[in-house]
C-alpha cells in the first residue's frame, strides 16, 4: 500500500495547474518528464490524438557509459538521446512539460540538453 505524502500532493496540484497551459499538439508534442528517486522519464505526446510518440527512461541501453541512473550527469546523456531521436522524427519544435518539479537540478539539465541538441524548447 503506498502512502500519498504532502510532499506529492504539491507536486500534483502543480502539475495540473501547469497542464491547464501546455498542451502537445502534432505539430508542437508535449515533453513531459516524471523524476523518481533513482530515475529519469521522458515521454512525447501529442494531447490532441491522445498518444505518446516516444518514450525514454535513464534505463535505456543506450544510456549505459553514464555513471549512475538519478544523476545531473544521467539526465544530460538522456537529454542528448531524446534530442538525437526527436530529430529523426523530424520535429523542430517542443512544448516542455516539467511535470510540476521545480526547473532546477535533474529536470533543467535535461531541458538544456535537448535545446543543446537542437531541439526548440
Amino acid at each position: 500500500m503506498s502512502v500519498i505524502t504532502d510532499r506529492e500532493v504539491g507536486r500534483h496540484t502543480r502539475h495540473r495547474r501547469l497542464r491547464k497551459k501546455v498542451v502537445g499538439m502534432p505539430e508542437r508534442p508535449r515533453l513531459s518528464v516524471f523524476r523518481s528517486h533513482n530515475q529519469l522519464y521522458a515521454q512525447l505526446i501529442n494531447d490532441v490524438a491522445g498518444k505518446t510518440v516516444l518514450g525514454w527512461s535513464t534505463k535505456d541501453k543506450r544510456l549505459t557509459s553514464t555513471k549512475g541512473t538519478g544523476t545531473v550527469e544521467a539526465a544530460v546523456a538522456l537529454g542528448v538521446l531524446i534530442a538525437k531521436d526527436i530529430v529523426q522524427k523530424k520535429i523542430t519544435r517542443i512544448v516542455f512539460d516539467r511535470g510540476g518539479y521545480l526547473y532546477h537540478g535533474r529536470v533543467k539539465a535535461l531541458a538544456e540538453a535537448v535545446r543543446a541538441g537542437g531541439i526548440q524548447v
